[in-house]
């Protein structure tokens, strides 16, 4: 019964044609109306028992469709309801649980092929838009607007959605670079609705080594408040009080602040942080002298130390750093080695030069801002 009341109120937002549902927020808000599965499925609360035990089996097909696809989380939510009612009869008629299950795995490794073989690539202008259109649930001045984002930062480009100030979307390109890591702990969360962290006009602090005393980073600490600035931290990894220590302020102190562990290993990972350096005028803070004299700075040094950007959008999974304040000289002569490097020197095996390429692309990338 939970089940089939969730994809009920979930179905009829499907398609085109699908209608809208109204939430009941908390007392004194404004109802929501919305068309997206997976924020109708996240409002249904059955209570305990049974009832809402099936509701919560369907609702987390749609949160994982969300959290993969970012679409299609209404059409997950019906196929899973068909699914689960077909295979209850099936089994309550005497098949064997473990028989259904194969037959499942056998049914959808056919229909994946099946789509693989219908599906189309995404070549031109016309098909981004007519996509995105689409998923915008039919609005053509969004679907322009993302159609246009590709178009200038391309498919593989990172574009951003945020809150702007004005009546109208808009559509703004920068200079930006995209680390595939998140925040480490949610108490960072500055916008709910969308569940990232929002800093503008950060300081940056990059790291080499691991971060764990409070005493290492409490200059720092106490600079950013007495500054008003935010702070993002990069690091090998922060843990034990130095993480506890930045939560506490953020809670307490109301002091915007995110730690991301920085991406790669060994090499690789030197490598994506000189180009974060590079591109926000920080100084490396080396893994010897991390925790011995990070301390020791005043706070002229802890500027020298600290690198600046106009802002930086962290989810659980991603970290944007737009339009970062380092100096052009030093990025342009960086670009310059990396084009020098790609194109003359012949013993590059395959993999070295991909990873040029890749440090290449990130200090020329841009993000698209709707």
């Amino acid at each position: 019964k939970g089940a089939n009341d969730l994809a009920d109120a979930v179905g009829v937002t499907l398609g085109p044609r699908g209608r809208n549902v109204v939430i009941e927020q908390g007392f004194g808000e404004v109802p929501k109306i919305t068309k997206d599965g997976v924020t109708v499925a996240k409002a249904i609360q059955f209570g305990k028992g049974s009832v809402n035990l099936g509701a919560q089996l369907l609702k987390n097909v749609a949160i994982s469709t969300n959290e993969e696809a970012g679409d299609g989380t209404t059409t997950a939510t019906v196929l899973a309801r068909a699914i689960f009612k077909s295979g209850c009869e099936k089994v309550d008629a005497g098949l064997n649980p473990m028989d259904l299950l194969r037959g499942i795995k056998l049914g959808v490794e056919h229909v994946v092929n099946e789509l693989d073989l219908l599906s189309q690539p995404v070549k031109s202008h016309d098909d981004i838009l007519n996509v995105a259109t689409i998923s915008a649930n039919g609005d053509s001045i969004v679907g322009s607007l993302i159609a246009q984002a590709y178009s200038e930062v391309g498919r593989h480009g990172t574009i951003n959605i945020e809150e702007g100030n004005t009546t109208q979307s808009e559509l703004e390109i920068v200079e930006g670079l995209k680390l595939d890591k998140g925040y480490l702990s949610p108490y960072f969360i500055t916008n709910q609705k969308y569940q990232k962290v929002e800093l503008e006009n950060p300081y940056i602090l990059i790291s080499q080594g691991k971060i764990s005393s409070l005493k290492s980073i409490l200059p720092i600490l106490e600079f950013c408040i007495s500054s008003r600035s935010p702070l993002l931290i990069i690091a090998e990894e922060i843990e034990g009080e130095a993480l506890t220590a930045l939560i506490l302020n953020k809670i307490q102190l109301n002091l915007k602040v995110c730690a991301v562990k920085a991406p790669g290993f060994g090499d690789h990972r030197k490598q994506i942080l000189e180009d974060i350096s590079v591109s926000v005028g920080a100084k490396i803070i080396q893994e010897e002298f991390s925790n011995a004299k990070l301390d020791q700075l005043n706070s002229n040094q802890i500027q020298e130390f600290l690198g600046k950007c106009k802002s930086i959008s962290v989810s659980k999974d991603e970290t944007i750093i737009t339009q970062g304040q380092g100096s052009p000289k030093d990025v342009k002569d960086t670009i310059s080695l990396l084009k020098s490097q790609i194109e003359e020197n012949k013993k590059l095996t395959d993999y070295d030069k991909e990873k040029l390429r890749e440090r290449l692309a990130r200090l020329t990338g841009r993000v698209a801002l709707i």
